[in-house]
């Protein structure tokens, strides 16, 4: 089975830390300069496949190795994409990873033979580099850079290709090393449970499962924060002389919402992935939003609905993370979910006000969580009665609280009262 580690590395010094930048930004820039080639004859009606030989331009700086993961992540990108409109799909070309005036988004790709990670006392993980950066920062000639490795990864097996990026957010780099384990070995409960998900934008992730477990992930702080960012761009549009849209500091802007969008709603896949695994679930369903993604009077609406809660993005970090734990998500049908009456099953006689959802017959209880056991109990059976749900809310940085002897304040306990029926 396939599982994948993540931890915080750190440079040994300022030196190393340039480097490692230097690394992660001419990664950048072929990733970049062959993505623009491949978009152009995309657009021009030309193959995209046939394009000039990037791994001898940065064979100095990366090494040939990282050079080619590159290339090859870049093709398994286009190819992805192919896949998705022969489908039938909507979807955009692989895009830039941000440019060099504004910043670019600084990330790299190790192939497995070629970096060496150690755990201990003293973790630590090395990686090779060019020859022209090892001649600029003084390695030898078979020397390699090496970072510190902050905690203990989890898993260990036969390693797989390493992700490096540079998380602006935390202001850390990180990665991410997928590893081959033995089944034998797999520490969570029998995986035969089941999950089901109600995916929104106020609440992001109302989960309900057959465990009896409940998780409510909010999104009404971050969605906030994203709007703080976005009448700030306004502003300085406003501000702008005719004929101009763009500053530097206003595709800054844009970079660091999207940025602090994505860091967050990835944290929400992986804590999220991991309880249920934890919890022995082997499948997830979500609904399918497909024809519920209208476009909305409310500006407001269309905002959140478009710009910050990016759903099809959302759903592919989920379903590649629990790939990762061996998880599967289905997409199905969820239909009146969010109408529908546990007690009576009436969607006439439901009223929606906010996060409550109240029914003529006396049931009062969450709409979201209630949406989200309804979703499954259409898949499934629910032995199990509900334990009480727990509420998570981003703070910058995870969905996890510090453990506390009562109640977290960022794991808050809903109240039962409004959830089950009178």
């Amino acid at each position: 089975m396939k599982r994948t580690n993540t931890f915080v590395v750190r440079p040994c010094s300022e030196q190393d830390k340039r480097l490692l930048r230097e690394v992660l930004d001419a990664s950048a820039s072929l990733w970049n300069e062959l993505t623009y080639e491949r978009r152009q004859q995309y657009f021009d009606g030309e193959s995209v496949w046939n394009t000039a030989d990037y791994r001898k331009r940065y064979v100095g700086v990366l090494g040939s190795a990282t050079a080619q993961q590159l290339i090859r992540k870049s093709k398994s990108a286009w190819e992805s994409f192919f896949s998705l409109k022969e489908k039938g799909k909507q979807c955009s070309p692989p895009g830039y990873w941000g440019n060099e005036g504004d910043g670019r988004e600084l990330r790299t790709y190790v192939r497995n033979d070629q970096y060496t990670l150690e755990t201990g006392d003293r973790s630590r993980l090395e990686i090779p580099v060019g020859k022209e950066l090892k001649a600029k920062y003084g390695l030898g000639h078979t020397e390699r850079l090496r970072l510190e490795v902050a905690g203990v990864p989890k898993w260990d097996g036969k390693q797989g290709r390493l992700e490096l990026y540079y998380d602006e957010a935390s202001d850390q780099f990180r990665a991410f090393q997928p590893v081959t384990v033995d089944n034998s070995r797999q520490d969570s409960p029998l995986a035969d449970e089941t999950a089901a998900l109600d995916i929104g934008a106020n609440n992001i992730v109302a989960c309900t499962t057959t465990t009896g477990q409940q998780y409510l992930y909010e999104g009404r702080d971050l969605f906030e924060r994203f709007r703080e960012t976005t009448r700030e761009i306004a502003r300085l549009q406003s501000e702008l002389r005719e004929g101009r849209y763009f500053s530097k500091r206003i595709r800054r802007l844009y970079r660091r919402r999207t940025r602090r969008r994505d860091h967050a709603m990835d944290a929400l896949a992986r804590d999220l992935i991991e309880r249920l695994y934890e919890e022995g679930i082997s499948t997830v369903y979500v609904g399918d939003l497909t024809d519920v993604l209208e476009t909305h009077w409310s500006v407001r609406t269309n905002q959140k609905t478009h710009n910050f809660w990016a759903f099809r993005a959302f759903i592919d970090r989920l379903a590649w993370t629990a790939e990762e734990f061996g998880i599967a998500v289905e997409v199905r049908p969820e239909a009146w979910t969010s109408q529908t009456c546990p007690r009576c099953g009436s969607t006439e006689d439901t009223t929606r006000h906010q996060d409550t959802l109240t029914c003529s017959c006396g049931f009062e209880g969450h709409a979201d969580l209630t949406a989200s056991e309804t979703f499954l109990r259409r898949q499934t059976d629910v032995p199990r009665p509900m334990a009480r749900p727990v509420r998570f809310e981003w703070d910058d940085h995870d969905w996890s609280g510090t453990p506390h002897p009562h109640e977290s304040p960022k794991e808050a306990r809903t109240d039962r009262s409004i959830l089950r029926p009178a």
